[in-house]
């Protein structure tokens, strides 16, 4: 089910609200014959719902697979240097993506991250690794 821990919550406080209102609009015996159920079963649900754990939904293998960062130019870093922005995936098959900031240029490659790139697209050196 899909919004049960919310769903929960809503009802919970629904409940709670409701039988706060029928204890003061009611008031006697007949009055808290309502209200005492309604508020037992609403502060019970309420317990239930903060104790659930909600898992969140991964991203189906096709979608993973489609994924691509967005394509737009990067702001200047510190000192008008050039920012980019390296993504490699962590299961099979291994690819790194490259967005260079200056002319936004994405570039796929297979592997990880390489020891230094330049961009195609404007020729910009965008890191080189020391060994």
């Amino acid at each position: 089910m899909q919004h049960l821990r919310n769903n929960i919550f809503i009802a919970s406080w629904t409940l709670i609200l409701l039988a706060a209102g029928v204890s003061v609009g009611l008031p006697g015996a007949s009055g808290l014959a309502i209200a005492a159920p309604a508020g037992i079963a609403g502060s019970l649900m309420l317990v239930w719902a903060i104790s659930m754990n909600e898992e969140p939904k991964g991203m189906s293998e096709k979608d993973i697979s489609k994924w691509t960062p967005e394509s737009d130019p990067l702001p200047p870093g510190a000192g008008g240097s050039v920012m980019f922005r390296v993504d490699t995936t962590l299961d099979d098959p291994i690819r790194t993506s490259i967005l260079c900031g200056s002319c936004g240029q994405l570039e796929w490659i297979d592997g990880r991250k390489p020891s230094a790139y330049d961009c195609p697209g404007c020729g910009q050196e965008l890191w080189e690794e020391e060994e």
